[in-house]
């Protein structure tokens, strides 16, 4: 069987839900995983993880679900042999943030271990006095372009009274700051949009970050 992740939009009324997995059991499809990332405005985000026996089904199975009055497909994914487990993957990365021995050791699973838990390609932590990136992945963003996009989100916030900074040229960057350890941690994928629950998420590993970072020396 092979395993997908469908990012839905659909009605947030009594029956739409079930709608779509009717579509996907059309095609001898399963799910086996539902996600609820952000409701409002009468519309509600979803991830399915769908397993279908042949990935020759994956655009009949789009084309069925948003024959859905008021579905739309967001996003289909492959996922690999490990599945789709969010919640699991959260905990596994605050279980090894909280075993980290040092600063250094905890700014690596930051950037190694954090974006499976996040759904992200890459995740990176500056230093919020000096701007500089402190550690990123191999597809983050520049230390000049990732500090501009922190400076301006900053003053954005300032602006709008909000202690959360804007997104700065779309959605698919966030960050959540830790201002008690200067630090702020930084995530981005590929054009697809941060949900509130995600962005709650980001916050959550953000604080378990600055508490670690207060209580670890600088090396082993």
């Amino acid at each position: 069987m092979e395993s997908y992740v469908l990012r839905v939009w659909l009605p947030d009324r009594p029956g739409a839900l079930g709608a779509v997995a009717s579509r996907i059991g059309a095609v001898k499809g399963d799910v086996v995983g539902i996600e609820i990332l952000e409701t409002g405005d009468g519309q509600a985000v979803d991830e399915l993880v769908v397993q279908l026996p042949d990935a020759t089904l994956v655009d009949l199975l789009v084309s069925e679900v948003r024959q859905v009055d008021g579905v739309q497909v967001e996003e289909v994914r492959s996922v690999g042999p490990e599945g789709h487990d969010p919640r699991r993957a959260t905990l596994e990365t605050a279980g090894k943030l909280v075993e980290a021995e040092d600063r250094q050791a905890l700014l690596e699973v930051a950037r190694d271990v954090a974006p499976r838990s996040l759904s992200a390609a890459w995740v990176a932590v500056m230093d919020l006095e000096s701007g500089n990136l402190l550690v990123g992945g191999e597809r983050a963003p520049t230390e000049s372009w990732l500090a501009a996009f922190v400076h301006g989100s900053s003053t954005a916030a300032a602006l709008q009274g909000s202690g959360r900074g804007a997104d700065l040229g779309g959605n698919d960057v966030i960050w959540s700051t830790m201002p008690d350890v200067g630090l702020a941690v930084v995530a981005g994928r590929d054009n697809i949009a941060w949900r509130t629950r995600e962005r709650h998420e980001l916050d959550a590993l953000a604080r378990i970050v600055a508490l670690r970072w207060a209580e670890l020396p600088d090396r082993a």
